[in-house]
C-alpha cells in the first residue's frame, strides 16, 4: 500500500492548460499555460513536466483528476482522453471534477472575505457572447442550483438582490460582465479569476478517500452543449 496519495490533476475546461500534482491534498506543483488554447501541443508536455518536478515517476502516482465540464468541447475532450490514457496506462482510478465546483473551492480556499450567510457565490465559466456556464453556491460552498447555461443581463439577478444578498461572480465568464454590474454594489466581479488544476486538489483527494471513481471505458465529459438561446431573459438561478 502507498504511504503516499499522489495525484496528478488535469484541467482544460477553459482556453487555458494547466496541471498540478498533489500529495494528501495538498499542492506540490502546478504549471499554467503562459498562452491560451495549448491544450493539444502542450497538455501532454505538462503532465510529464509536473511529474518530473517532482522527483517521481509515473508509477509512483495514485489516481488521476480531471475536470469534467462544463466548459470548452475542445479543451474537455482533450483532457479527459489523457487523463483516461492515462489511467488504463497505469492502471489507476479516474476521478472527475465538476468544473464550476472545483473554481468554488479555489475562490474559498484563496479569497480573504469574510464569507456569510447573504453571500452567494456565482461561478462562471466563459460560453460566447453573453452566455456563461455557471451555477449557484452559499457561502458554505454547498450547491444551490445545478449547472446549466445562462445569458446574463443587469437584471439577472434581481430576485436574489431584493433579497438582500450579495453575489459574487468569478471565473472565465465573469469579467466580461465588470461594466454591467459595476453600478451594483451587492455584486462584485472578482477578475482574472482562472480554473485552475490545482483547485481540484483537495476535492480529488477526498474523492479518492471515499472511493469515488469513475469507469474509466464510459466516462465522458460533461459538455453542457445542449442549450439553445437568442435573446436575453431574466432567468433566476433556483
Amino acid at each position: 500500500m502507498k504511504s503516499n496519495t499522489y495525484i496528478l490533476s488535469i484541467e482544460t475546461a477553459t482556453n487555458l492548460c494547466t496541471v498540478s500534482l498533489a500529495n494528501h491534498g495538498e499542492t506540490l506543483f502546478s504549471i499554467v499555460g503562459e498562452e491560451p488554447n495549448l491544450h493539444a501541443t502542450k497538455l501532454t508536455v505538462f503532465v510529464q513536466e509536473v511529474v518530473e518536478r517532482a522527483g517521481l515517476t509515473f508509477a509512483d502516482l495514485s489516481a488521476i483528476a480531471v475536470s469534467k465540464g462544463p466548459g470548452s468541447y475542445t479543451g474537455l475532450r482533450i483532457g479527459v482522453s489523457t487523463a483516461k490514457g492515462l489511467c488504463y496506462a497505469l492502471d489507476i482510478p479516474l476521478i472527475a471534477n465538476n468544473s464550476l465546483e472545483a473554481l468554488v473551492a479555489g475562490y474559498m480556499e484563496k479569497s480573504d472575505r469574510d464569507l456569510d450567510g447573504e453571500v452567494l457565490l456565482c461561478p462562471m465559466i466563459d460560453a460566447r457572447r453573453r452566455e456563461v456556464y455557471t451555477a449557484l453556491f452559499d457561502a458554505h460552498g454547498r450547491e444551490l442550483s445545478e449547472t446549466h447555461a445562462l445569458i446574463v443581463d443587469e437584471t439577472t439577478f434581481d430576485s436574489y438582490l431584493e433579497q438582500g444578498k450579495q453575489l459574487i461572480l468569478f471565473g472565465s465568464g465573469a469579467d466580461k460582465f465588470a461594466e454591467t454590474f459595476a453600478h451594483i454594489p451587492a455584486i462584485t466581479v472578482v477578475p482574472a479569476f482562472e480554473s485552475l488544476a490545482s483547485h481540484q486538489d483537495r476535492m480529488a483527494y477526498a474523492k479518492f478517500q471515499a472511493a469515488a471513481f469513475e469507469d474509466v471505458a464510459y466516462f465522458e465529459p460533461f459538455y453542457l452543449k445542449d442549450f439553445v438561446a437568442t435573446t436575453p431573459k431574466k432567468s433566476p438561478l433556483l
